[in-house]
């Protein structure tokens, strides 16, 4: 979170000719899109660039696929640029979770053996952590933290839970539920110490962190590249150093198989590559535009003005939820008692606001606590926030006590 909270309203970004930054997407102008940090949103440029792409593939199928490992190695070059990390070690994949099922189909689990995760883990991980244990007999151990907790108290908790047993440490970089950072790098330090190998999911950190893979302490790194640095869906990266990196495959083998890591992963048969070459052009968009530093200081202070005003509508003037270890561009803001009590709630929340009130936002649970996420991109302003506080939050409000009645009467 910013150092001073941010009490007045951010001046909206402009594009380069004056336009509002929002015109450079070609998002749905009947809707606010308070939801950035889910999906992303891509740039015309790079939409464009991808159907340029894509119509020279189908023009010319047997010239593009022959020659397409060279073009997204190349790709990786400009990727790795960005990231601060070598080309050598990168490989690219659809998404975060792809990334780590790729680590999970390369381990073998001892009889007995433990995989450590947090209660703050993104599910569809944590269920691919679950599936390798029952493969192997193996066993999911959950270090439970505090939303609140600091770092100490966090790599504390997380180093608890290691033993002998201990295979592999799986944490978030930033959690998507909770919208904090944990201690990847002390966390990972320790691990290493041990022989233990780490994966750190880090779907959010690109774009919003300036350099995720700096004093990297772990084996595994994989992060999104769709969603904070707004390339076309699909595209993510997996940093591989140490060990595990010749045991790592894509999750279909095709005629790179026997390739080295990372070259292997350039080549997939007929899968449409268009996202990983189109990737850079939106990267480089947002530089040239406003440059990292500045879309992300504006970020961090819209988020920091957008808890402010929806949270004092909840609630009127209260402190900001604490999360311990707090990151630029996203905040949480509690619910009303009875909505998003679990995830199933929340993403039935998350359903109805859009249907009913034409706002795309995201709402997630932890420890029974339902909460709305704030993740805030250079295209949102602050009145999308204002919009939110003084016309939807009643709605929240009413739903509450809807909910809270139901509830009274079974």
């Amino acid at each position: 979170m910013s150092e001073t909270e941010v009490t007045t309203a951010p001046r909206p970004l402009l594009l380069t000719d004056g336009r509002p930054a929002d015109r450079a997407w070609s998002l749905d102008p009947a809707l606010k899109h308070l939801n950035h940090g889910s999906f992303g949103a891509v740039p015309l440029v790079a939409q464009e660039r991808q159907e340029l792409l894509r119509v020279e593939m189908e023009r010319s199928p047997v010239v593009w696929f022959p020659a397409l490992p060279q073009r997204i190695a190349a790709a990786r070059v400009e990727l790795a640029d960005f990231l601060r990390v070598d080309a050598g070690d990168l490989a690219l994949v659809p998404n975060a979770s792809a990334g780590a099922s790729v680590v999970y189909a390369a381990l073998t689990l001892r009889p007995g053996g433990e995989i450590v995760v947090t209660d703050h883990g993104y599910g569809a991980v944590t269920m691919g952590a679950e599936r390798l244990a029952r493969r192997y007999g193996g066993r999911v151990r959950t270090a439970r933290v505090p939303l609140d907790a600091d770092a100490d108290q966090a790599y504390e908790a997380v180093v608890a839970e290691l033993c002998d047993a201990t295979e592999l440490v799986v944490v978030d970089q930033i959690t998507s539920a909770t919208a904090r950072r944990f201690p990847v790098e002390r966390i990972g330090a320790e691990a290493r110490r041990r022989g233990v190998p780490v994966l750190v999911d880090g779907a959010h950190a690109p774009g919003l962190l300036d350099a995720p893979l700096a004093d990297a302490a772990y084996d595994v790194w994989t992060g999104n590249l769709h969603k904070w640095g707004c390339a076309p869906r699909g595209t993510a990266a997996l940093v591989a150093r140490g060990p595990l990196r010749e045991l790592l495959h894509p999750l279909i083998d095709s005629w790179a198989a026997a390739d080295p890591f990372p070259d292997r992963f350039d080549q997939q048969g007929t899968v449409d590559a268009t996202a990983y070459l189109a990737a850079p052009t939106s990267l480089a968009f947002i530089e040239r535009t406003w440059g990292w530093p500045a879309a992300r200081r504006y970020m961090d202070d819209l988020a920091d003005y957008g808890a402010r005003v929806i949270g004092d509508a909840v609630a009127g003037p209260t402190d900001p939820v604490d999360v311990g270890m707090p990151v630029p561009g996203m905040r949480l803001v509690r619910l009303p008692d009875g909505l998003a009590a679990d995830r199933v709630e929340a993403d039935a929340l998350r359903d109805r606001v859009a249907l009913e009130l034409g706002v795309e936002a995201a709402f997630t649970s932890f420890d029974g606590i339902g909460y709305m996420r704030l993740s805030a991109h250079v295209y949102n302003t602050a009145a999308d926030y204002e919009y939110f506080a003084e016309e939807c939050v009643p709605v929240l409000g009413r739903w509450a006590r809807e909910n809270g009645r139901k509830r009274s009467a079974q």
